[in-house]
């Protein structure tokens, strides 16, 4: 990367949410000399969609310490002096705030003091905020820098991608009516997408995975009255946090090794974790070092496998609920107030100013007709970028300048560098975060993406940094319980 060597350079980043903010913050910080360009629509960045669109009720799936993302003052430190209401926190942990589960709120505003903190850039080097809407880069010799909605172009010497979380993508055909019903809500993140909802009609959730549970304590919350009914093929629900107990990485020397052999080594390590009283779940934290590294190592058949018939329940013990959110939905279970069913959304007809849907249910149980008030999509961020209708992907997909892998997860990349249509990485366009996902599967977790940001921002702004093993083996180094 020796040609983002020097002062003056200019990095350009699309995308203001938790990793476009952090990689901005760590870029400043490693050259005050450069400028560093911010883009996003919101007023403030800092948030996004993970820690901008939600409530109180909405907490970090892992506890604080986990959250600490190498910025000064940490998260943990700022949180002391902040003058937020931690006490339920602090009650579920004893007393650690290091063990608490916090709103998810409070990290958002974490970043946005830190971006604030920085003297914006009006002109020469620094952190400049741009408020607007990428919708593609330049790229003519040697003017490259990126597009924007209003008519703005930005020049810069390196662009990179940090889109985040993408809009779910409808589980219906493309020409359902069902698609553009009134009835029909398909991203449930949307603003004004939950308003004026019929608190005593009934609800369809499609989707049961940390997307339905936010959006059942939501509707709880704003006092719905109508029954729930969350649907999706196996029917399966996130699993609880819970704390005690150490258990050692032992996958490692395993791999290479197929997804079957590892999923039977995981299910044993539990069964032997329960036999010695400790939580499973010490279990899955000390596989977590090991996953980008696994999922190197299989073919596209193997990776396939593990998508198509292993990862419903991968997702629900590796993406697992704050006690506290658990014992909310348990309450709206065991009152009957959300139901969730196993099998598919078959067919759907008008009915009123609603929806009468065929669910066909797992395992030969039948049929069942559901009347339902509002029929809501959740069945969480959409990867796939085969066709997304966003001006921004369209553009560089146009112009050969991305790469949508085949599983339908992301972008290709090689250590955040794109992959152009001809699979050569590129020189100055990056992506960061979950659209790397087909190089490491889980990059969505926050000491994930501020390891990889950390290696990003060392690369771009050092031309003699030292050579480095790939990320995955510094997931390796990272140790347990990440």
């Amino acid at each position: 990367m020796s040609e983002t060597d020097g002062p003056g350079r200019h990095v350009a980043i699309i995308g203001g949410g938790f990793s476009g903010s952090l990689l901005a913050l760590k870029l400043t910080a490693r050259r005050p000399d450069w400028l560093i360009t911010l883009i996003d629509p919101a007023v403030r960045p800092g948030r996004g969609l993970a820690y901008g669109a939600c409530e109180p009720y909405h907490l970090l799936n892992v506890p604080a310490h986990r959250m600490e993302v190498g910025l000064e003052p940490g998260f943990q430190a700022w949180l002391q002096t902040s003058g937020q209401d931690l006490d339920q926190a602090l009650l579920e942990s004893d007393g650690s705030l290091a063990d608490a589960f916090l709103p998810r709120r409070l990290l958002g505003d974490y970043l946005q003091d830190r971006i604030a903190e920085v003297r914006p850039a009006v002109e020469g080097p620094g952190l400049r905020l741009v408020r607007g809407e990428a919708v593609g880069v330049l790229e003519a010799g040697a003017r490259r820098g990126v597009r924007l909605m209003d008519g703005r172009q930005i020049d810069a010497d390196m662009v990179v991608l940090s889109t985040g979380n993408l809009p779910p993508r409808a589980p219906l055909p493309a020409d359902a009516w069902l698609q553009d019903h009134p009835a029909f809500v398909p991203d449930p993140w949307a603003k004004s997408a939950l308003t004026d909802l019929d608190p005593d009609a009934p609800v369809l959730l499609l989707g049961t995975g940390l997307t339905m549970v936010d959006i059942a304590l939501r509707l709880a919350d704003e006092g719905q009255r109508g029954p729930m009914l969350a649907i999706s093929r196996r029917g399966l629900i996130p699993t609880a946090h819970k704390a005690g107990g150490v258990w050692a990485p032992f996958l490692a020397p395993m791999l290479p090794a197929s997804p079957l052999i590892l999923c039977k080594a995981i299910r044993q390590a539990a069964d032997q974790a329960r036999r010695e009283n400790l939580p499973w779940q010490r279990v899955m934290d000390a596989v977590r070092p090991s996953i980008a590294r696994a999922w190197q190592s299989w073919s596209e058949p193997q990776k396939r496998q593990f998508l198509r018939h292993l990862r419903p329940r991968w997702d629900v013990h590796r993406h697992r609920m704050a006690p506290r959110v658990a014992a909310r939905l348990d309450g709206l279970l065991k009152s009957g107030a959300l139901t969730v069913v196993s099998g598919r959304l078959q067919d759907w007809t008008r009915q009123g100013n609603g929806v009468a849907a065929i669910l066909i249910r797992r395992g030969g149980a039948g049929a069942m007709t559901v009347q339902a008030g509002c029929v809501i999509n959740c069945t969480g961020p959409r990867s796939d970028l085969e066709g997304l209708p966003t001006p921004l992907f369209l553009d560089l997909s146009r112009r050969g300048l991305i790469l949508p892998d085949r599983l339908g997860l992301g972008l290709e990349s090689d250590d955040c560098a794109v992959l152009d249509a001809g699979g050569r990485p590129s020189s100055w366009l990056y992506a960061v975060g979950p659209l790397t996902r087909p190089a490491l599967w889980e990059i969505t977790a926050v000491p994930e993406i501020t390891a990889q940001l950390d290696r990003l921002s060392l690369a771009l702004s050092r031309t003699d940094a030292p050579s480095t093993a790939d990320l995955a083996e510094t997931f390796v180094d990272m140790g347990a319980g990440i």
